[in-house]
């Protein structure tokens, strides 16, 4: 699947101003492939140019074996994503000093199956990023981004 070109995203980051801003997230699906569950990662790094002038948005799509063992309680796959934006963070931190926003594609309302890790989720990037990350309602990089890249894959992959 496509992976990102870290050459392209640190030229373009360093054609654009110091108050240019960068979100990044991840959104993923899962599905049973020849009987086996898979989960495609959709991962996006938004570049909001100066603030001010539109966005670029670089993505990433990656496919992986889904070892969640109860599809209804989605924890490992969720996790996983949180995993792949930490990861994200770390390698684009070494890239640019612009200011890094980490959105979670995750819910606080307790009826939501994505609920459930969230603490440890949140936890998780404050350890490994020393950043607080948004969480929907205001994570739009992985709640509208990331979940858009699902949608047009077939013409992006």
């Amino acid at each position: 699947m496509r992976k990102f070109n870290f050459v392209e995203i640190e030229k373009f980051l360093a054609e654009t101003s110091d108050t240019s801003k960068i979100y990044i997230g991840c959104d993923s699906t899962a599905y049973k492939r020849h009987g086996k569950w898979m989960a495609d990662f959709y991962s996006v790094i938004v570049v909001h140019k100066d603030c001010a002038h539109g966005c670029k948005i670089f993505g990433q799509i990656e496919t992986e074996v889904d070892f969640t063992p109860n599809k209804k309680k989605p924890n490992l796959r969720l996790m996983n994503e949180v995993y792949k934006v930490s990861e994200l963070y770390l390698t684009l931190a070494q890239l640019t000093d612009k200011e890094i926003e980490v959105h979670l594609d995750l819910n606080p309302d307790k009826k939501h199956a994505s609920n459930l890790v969230i603490d440890q989720a949140i936890g998780y990037i404050k350890g490994t990023c020393n950043v607080v990350p948004f969480v929907k309602p205001e994570a739009f990089a992985a709640s509208y981004a990331a979940d858009r890249l699902l949608r047009v894959k077939s013409i992006y992959a």
